[in-house]
């Protein structure tokens, strides 16, 4: 059974880059059993094939390039079970959420509509408030 848990999680893993606890849910479908599960995992991590903190500056630096902001990233990496340290962490790591508002207001404009767009993608109010106006 440990063998077959670390072929499900390997080929898991070849796809993409996965969290403790997705892996560890992934695991739970195929019907492994919670300590063959804890077993993998354990030696996964230890390996280095497995990295929540790893994962999370991956998904938010690729979640900032799509233009979103501190509290959509968040949200995302905690839905997916990092912990709120690693998340912290992670974001840190990434250009000040300032600084990204910066660069889409001068790509599009400083309108209602870019801070509309700003908000709606986690963006802080004040920072939004800020680079709008400060552009007007």
């Amino acid at each position: 059974m440990r063998d077959e848990a670390l072929a499900v999680a390997t080929r898991a893993l070849a796809r993409r880059e996965h969290t403790r606890r997705s892996l560890a849910e992934r695991l739970q479908r195929a019907d492994i059993g919670e300590s063959e599960a804890e077993e993998v995992l354990a030696e996964l991590e230890r390996l280095g094939l497995l990295d929540d903190g790893r994962f999370a500056l991956e998904r938010a630096r690729m979640l900032a390039e799509r233009g979103k902001g501190d509290a959509a990233i968040r949200f995302d990496l905690e839905r997916s079970g990092v912990s709120a340290s690693v998340v912290e962490e992670a974001l840190a790591r990434l250009d000040p959420e300032r600084e990204r508002a910066e660069r889409l207001v001068g790509r599009r404009g400083a309108t209602p509509a870019t801070a509309c767009l700003l908000a709606g993608r986690g963006f802080d109010e004040d920072v939004v408030a800020a680079v709008v106006a400060r552009d007007q």
